[in-house]
C-alpha cells in the first residue's frame, strides 16, 4: 500500500488549550470543573478536576470528513472540529487544513462549485434547531441565501455549475417544496415544485440541466423516485407502486442519460439498478444479493461507479465497470465505515474511513494507479480503541439479533467485567465497528466492556427486519430483544453479571427507559440522552415537517385505540418500575423529541425518591454538537458510572 506522509494539523496541537480554557476550574486550585454557561446542571454532583486531566487525550479526538473536490485546485474540502464542527481546505495530501469558516454554530455540510469552484456553500443551523440555512462562504464570512425561515436541505448543483436544487419547508413549515436559485444571485431563486408532506428532495440533475431526478421520502421501507421537466414542471413517477414497498436510496444520472439507484424493489436488500424508462423496472448491477449498497457515485467520464456494501456493518468498497458491467479491482481497506464517497472530476475516488483505531480521515485512490493516498491523519497521539467481536443470538421468537461488543484488555483489568449496553438512535439506524472517541476511555481507563444492539428495526438487516418493530402493538418486541442478549452476556465469563448498566441516545434514550422498566434486576444505572419518555406527547410535539413521518414507524396518536397502547407503552407511564439512578440529557432547542420528554422523566423519578441527574444546554438541539459541552456531558457521564456502576452505591431505590 502506497502511503504519503502526513503532517499533524496544528487545530489538533491547539486542543488542549481549547479544552483547558472551557472546562478548567478558574481557580487553578479548585476541586471541580464548572460546568459551561450554557448548561443547566441539576442533581449532579461538582466534577473532580483530576477526572478531566485523566480524560484529556480522549477528548481530544478529531476526525476528518470529505465533503469534496475543488474542480481546479485539485484540494479537498473537509469537515472537522474545533469548539464546533467547520470547514477546511486541505490543498494536498499532508498539507496542514486552511479554515474556511468560523462560526460558532456547528457546519454540517459544505461544497464548492463544479467546472470552475468560484463559489462555496456552506449548511448550519441555530443552537441546534435545525432550521437549516445555505450560506454562501467568502473571506469566512457565511452569507445567507435563504434568509432565517424554514428548513432548508437537500443541495445539488447542476454539472454545469450555474446553479442549484434546493428543498425548503419555509412556506407553510410542514410541505417541503423543491426551488433552484444561481447562488451567486439569491433573487434568481424560483419555485420549481409545491411538495406535500415533509420528503421531497433533489438527487440529481440531467447532463444538460433540463430535467432531475426527484426523491420523496414516505418511510424507511417506502420511497419514491421521479423525474421532472424544469421546463414544463411535467412530473412522472420512474417506478410505479407496487403492492410489495420498496425504497430508494442515491440516484444519478448515469452516462447517456442512464438513470441509476439503489433501491430494494423486489428484493430483500438494497441494490444498485439501472431504471428501465419503458418498463420502470430496475435491472440489478452488482453481484452481492445478502447485504445491502448504501452509496455510489459515477465516475465524471463514464469509466466506471464506486460503491459501498454495508456488510453486517462494515464498509466495503466496490467498483465497476459501467462499459462492460464487470467488477473492477478495488484496494483492500480495513474493517470500519465509509463516508463522503465522492469521484473527482478528474476520475480520483475519494472517502472517508473510520474504524475501531481511526476517527476518521480522507483517503483517495486513482482507479488506474498503484495505491491509496491518505490526506489526513487525525489520530495522531490518540489512545488506541479496541476492535469489537460480534455477538449473535436468537431472540424470544427465534428471531436472529446481534452485536458489537468491546472488551477492556483482560491484562489491565482482569475478572469480570462490568458492562454497559449502548442503543442506537432512529430506530431506523445501525451500531457499526467505527471509533468509540471518547468512550475509549470506559473500555481503556475504566474497564467497563460496552455492547452495542442491533435490535429489530435497525437498518443494515434488510426490509423486513426494519419493520419488525412497527407501530404500538410491536415496538416492545425490540426491548424483548435485550432479554436475549442478557442471556447471553450473563454467560460470558468475562463480564460481571451484577454490574450492568444501560445507555442511548434520542429512540436509544427511550430503550434505555425501558430496559430499566423491563429488566430491573439486571440494570444498575442508565443515561438517556434526548430520549423519548411519552409516544403521545413525543408525536404531538416533534418537529411539524416530521410528524406525519414518525407517526408511520411509532402509530399515529389520533386514533384512539393506538393512542391508548402509545400510552400504555411509554416509560412515564410506567416510571414507578424503574429503580435504577438515570442521568437524563437535553438538547433546550431540539426539535426531534422535545425537552418536555425529559422533564417531565426527571420530574417523575424525583418525585418518587429516584435518583435523576439532568443536564439541559440551553444552546444545543437533539444531542451536544458544541465541544465545550460535549465534554461535560462525557465527564458527568464518567462521574455516574463511577458511582453507580464501579462504585457501591447500592442497587435500589434511592433517598435522594
Amino acid at each position: 500500500m502506497k502511503k504519503r506522509k502526513v503532517m499533524i494539523r496544528g487545530w489538533f496541537l491547539a486542543g488542549l488549550a481549547a479544552l483547558a480554557a472551557s472546562l478548567l476550574p478558574h481557580d487553578a486550585r479548585a476541586a471541580s470543573v464548572e460546568a459551561p454557561a450554557s448548561l443547566i446542571v441539576s442533581g449532579v454532583p461538582p466534577v473532580p478536576a483530576a477526572l478531566l486531566e485523566q480524560a484529556k487525550p480522549y477528548l481530544e479526538y478529531r476526525s476528518a470528513r470529505l465533503l469534496g473536490w475543488h474542480p481546479v485546485r485539485r484540494s479537498v474540502l473537509i469537515g472537522a472540529r474545533d469548539d464546533s464542527r467547520q470547514l477546511y481546505e486541505v490543498a494536498a495530501p499532508g498539507a496542514d487544513p486552511r479554515q474556511l469558516t468560523f462560526g460558532e454554530e456547528p457546519v454540517i455540510g459544505g461544497e464548492f462549485s463544479p467546472v470552475s469552484g468560484d463559489v462555496m456553500l456552506a449548511l448550519a443551523d441555530r443552537q441546534g434547531d435545525e432550521n437549516y440555512q445555505i450560506f454562501r462562504v467568502e473571506d469566512g464570512r457565511m452569507i445567507s441565501l435563504t434568509g432565517e425561515e424554514g428548513r432548508n436541505l437537500g443541495v445539488r448543483w447542476t454539472r454545469d455549475g450555474a446553479r442549484i436544487g434546493y428543498s425548503t419547508t419555509r412556506r407553510t413549515g410542514l410541505d417541503t417544496d423543491l426551488h433552484i436559485m444561481d447562488p451567486r444571485d439569491p433573487a434568481t431563486d424560483r419555485l420549481v415544485m409545491e411538495g406535500r408532506g415533509g420528503g421531497w428532495s433533489f438527487a440529481d440533475f440531467s447532463a444538460d440541466g433540463t430535467r432531475a431526478l426527484l426523491y420523496n421520502y414516505i418511510s424507511v421501507t417506502i420511497s419514491r423516485l421521479f423525474e421532472i421537466d424544469l421546463e414544463t414542471r411535467a412530473l412522472r413517477a420512474l417506478v410505479p407502486p407496487t403492492a410489495e414497498p420498496f425504497a430508494f436510496g442515491s440516484a444519478r444520472y448515469g452516462p447517456g442519460g442512464r438513470i441509476l439507484a439503489i433501491t430494494d424493489f423486489g428484493a430483500e436488500h438494497r441494490y444498485l439498478a439501472e431504471i428501465d424508462r419503458a418498463t420502470g423496472l430496475p435491472r440489478r448491477l452488482n453481484a452481492e444479493t445478502d447485504w445491502s449498497v448504501e452509496d455510489f457515485r459515477i465516475d465524471p467520464h463514464g469509466r466506471f461507479l464506486a460503491y459501498v456494501l454495508n456488510e453486517n456493518g462494515v464498509s466495503r468498497l466496490r467498483l465497476l465497470d459501467l462499459p462492460t458491467g464487470r467488477p473492477r479491482a478495488a484496494p483492500p481497506l480495513p474493517g470500519g465505515i465509509i463516508t463522503g464517497l465522492s469521484v473527482a472530476p478528474w476520475g480520483e475516488v475519494g472517502f472517508s474511513l473510520a474504524t475501531a483505531s481511526s476517527p476518521g480521515d480522507v483517503w483517495s485512490f486513482d482507479p488506474d494507479g498503484p495505491g491509496l493516498t491518505r490526506w489526513t491523519q487525525s489520530g495522531a497521539g490518540l489512545p488506541a480503541g479496541v476492535e469489537p467481536e460480534i455477538v449473535a443470538v436468537k431472540s424470544f421468537d427465534g428471531l436472529p439479533v446481534s452485536g458489537l461488543l468491546y472488551r477492556p484488555d483482560p491484562a489491565r483489568f482482569p475478572g469480570p467485567r462490568p458492562l454497559v449496553m449502548v442503543f442506537h438512535g432512529g430506530p431506523e439506524g445501525q451500531s457499526r465497528p467505527g471509533f468509540l472517541g471518547p468512550a475509549n476511555h470506559s473500555v481503556n481507563e475504566l474497564g467497563i466492556a460496552l455492547f452495542f444492539p442491533n435490535v429489530r428495526g435497525s437498518t443494515g438487516y434488510g426490509k423486513t427486519f426494519v419493520a419488525l418493530d412497527n407501530g404500538p402493538l410491536r415496538r416492545e418486541d425490540a426491548v424483548r430483544d435485550v432479554g436475549a442478549f442478557l442471556k447471553r452476556l450473563r454467560r460470558d465469563p468475562g463480564i460481571d453479571p451484577s454490574r450492568m448498566a444501560v445507555s442511548g441516545a434520542s429512540y436509544g434514550g427511550y430503550m434505555t427507559l425501558a430496559s430499566l422498566i423491563r429488566y430491573p434486576k439486571d440494570f444498575r444505572a442508565g443515561v438517556s440522552t434526548v430520549g423519548i419518555s411519552d409516544f403521545v406527547t413525543f408525536l404531538e410535539g416533534t418537529g411539524e415537517y416530521r410528524r406525519d413521518l414518525r407517526r408511520l414507524e411509532y402509530g399515529d396518536e389520533r386514533d384512539p385505540a393506538e393512542r391508548r397502547k402509545l400510552k400504555a407503552i411509554s416509560p412515564l407511564t410506567r416510571a414507578n418500575r424503574i429503580r435504577a439512578p438515570v442521568l437524563v440529557v437535553t438538547g433546550a432547542n431540539d426539535p426531534r423529541v422535545p425537552p418536555a420528554e425529559a422533564d417531565r422523566i426527571v420530574t417523575a423519578l424525583r418525585a418518587r425518591g429516584g435518583t435523576a441527574w439532568h443536564v439541559v444546554a440551553e444552546d444545543e438541539g437533539h444531542g451536544f454538537e458544541k465541544k465545550p459541552n460535549a465534554d461535560y456531558q462525557f465527564l458527568v457521564t464518567v462521574l455516574f458510572w463511577q458511582r453507580y456502576l464501579l462504585g457501591t452505591a447500592p442497587h435500589a431505590l434511592s433517598s435522594r
